[in-house]
């Protein structure tokens, strides 16, 4: 933990940080709720070895203008766990976590899914603290698998058809960092509407094809060898990270955090950058490529889809029906499409990046829901 958890605050957050460890399982983890002033604290929860208390805390802080920006009424909050996800020990080391976060689920905090969690693990938390503690469950537990069904993808691509067509890039090549989770479900809807995706990414490489890849080869390579699939599909093996600087218009970096800073920025050939990752960019880069003239729409805004399903779900936890899915996609095309379009006419109203222009968006609905709870905020 770090040594000084006051300098996470500031005049948004966190609103509560609770540690939590079982000496006997070696578990650590920590959740943050960041702001409720729209809401409950709502976001996903990983389980990765490197995870840390800052870490999770900046991405509490982009769920609090993620939920904003989208205008659903929860609050920004996140979990997380320090441990291997592929551990023998998996399912005691998350029962044991969540049994340690009783007095926050399911009043202050819902889990939701995010790295290393899938929806069996959103089974088993539902198991070990009641129903509706964790949305992303199995159909057979009459949940919505936002994650089995793609719809982060599916939102991220969306975003990129919308404004793609806006600037003359529709039907343009693609370069997808990560197949995974989100990955292939952006490479596969961008696939069915027209749009060659040359590059994608795996944990364990990278491949590429000017004439784009066989996606439908390549999500059924997924299925049987996972992240291996680069080991046995047609195309030109790459290094990693250069599918970031592959000769596309688009490209959708949609795979780990902070992973396109100044110098990637400069050798980048991309028109239009979808961020379908959170924090894939640093806010040095993000001005390189506002002043170089490259659209970048920001994670909060086109990897909203997730949050949009969470939402949905979240409103059906408590029912007897089955969910109808189907009703999901068209609300984040809906209004992914939509907000996408509005933050990129602030940004260019305004002169401000995009993200900056977002983050004003988010920022004057939490700051109105704040000052209307208490009235006007202390000064920092």
């Amino acid at each position: 933990m770090t040594a000084d958890v006051f300098s996470l605050m500031d005049e948004w957050g966190p609103e509560k940080i609770v540690a939590v460890s079982d000496p006997k399982l070696g578990m650590k983890g920590v959740l943050v709720i960041d702001n409720t002033a729209r809401g409950m604290g709502k976001g996903g929860t990983r389980m990765q070895p490197t995870v840390s208390v800052p870490e999770v805390a900046r991405l509490a802080r982009v769920m609090t203008w993620k939920w904003a920006a989208v205008d659903l009424f929860y609050g920004g909050a996140k979990a997380g766990i320090q441990a291997d996800p592929n551990s023998p020990h998996k399912e005691a080391i998350l029962r044991s976590f969540v049994r340690r976060l009783r007095n926050e689920v399911p009043e202050e905090y819902v889990f939701g899914l995010d790295m290393g969690l899938t929806e069996r693990d959103a089974a088993i938390i539902n198991d070990e603290l009641g129903r509706g503690s964790a949305v992303g469950t199995p159909y057979e537990l009459n949940g919505v698998p936002y994650d089995k069904l793609g719809v982060t993808g599916y939102g991220v691509a969306e975003v990129v058809d919308e404004i793609a067509a806006l600037q003359g890039l529709a039907g343009a090549r693609v370069a997808v960092q990560g197949f995974g989770a989100v990955g292939h479900a952006v490479a596969a809807r961008l696939h069915d509407l027209g749009y060659p995706v040359v590059a994608i990414s795996t944990a364990r490489g990278a491949v590429a094809d000017d004439s784009g890849l066989d996606i439908p080869e390549l999500l059924r390579l997924r299925e049987e060898f996972g992240d291996d699939l680069v080991e046995h599909c047609d195309g030109t093996r790459i290094d990693p990270g250069a599918e970031l600087l592959a000769d596309a218009e688009i490209v959708v970096p949609a795979a780990l955090q902070d992973v396109i800073d100044v110098d990637v920025a400069r050798k980048m050939r991309a028109q239009l950058i979808v961020e379908g990752a959170n924090l894939p960019t640093s806010p040095e880069a993000q001005r390189y490529l506002h002043d170089k003239g490259v659209t970048v729409v920001p994670d909060f805004i086109a990897n909203a889809g997730g949050v949009v399903s969470a939402a949905f779900a979240m409103e059906h936890r408590f029912s007897p029906f089955r969910p109808p899915t189907d009703q999901i996609f068209t609300m984040v095309s809906e209004k992914l499409r939509s907000n996408a379009h509005d933050v990129l006419a602030e940004a260019s109203e305004s002169g401000a990046t995009t993200h900056e222009a977002a983050r004003a968006l988010a920022q004057r609905r939490v700051r109105a829901a704040m000052e209307l709870r208490g009235g006007s905020l202390i000064p920092q």
